[in-house]
């Protein structure tokens, strides 16, 4: 099963100063975010473990954090959706 990792800088409007993901084909296998609130981040990171990119994309993008316009959520969706616009990129030109 093809694994790619990719990291994100967020959005300087939340807490979180770095996303990490890993994707095992269509599932989000690990999620780490540097800084932020230690207890969202491990259960978020719980919660998405074994889902479908898709679907955590689908759930997590527009949560709002305060009135900051994002979070850390939504920022892990935005994640997602680059890792995968990433690889599909990387299969056209390797194609």
């Amino acid at each position: 099963m093809e694994k790619i990792n990719y990291t994100l800088i967020p959005s300087p409007a939340v807490c979180s100063t770095l996303i990490e993901v890993e994707l095992s084909g269509d599932h989000v296998s690990e999620v780490s975010f540097t800084h932020g609130c230690d207890g969202n981040a491990k259960a978020i990171n719980a919660l998405v473990k074994g889902m479908k990119a898709s679907e955590v994309i689908e759930r997590l993008s527009g949560v709002e954090c305060k009135d900051k316009g994002t979070s850390c959520a939504d920022q892990l969706a935005l994640c997602l959706r680059k890792a995968i616009e990433n690889r599909e990129r990387w299969k056209n030109v390797a194609g």
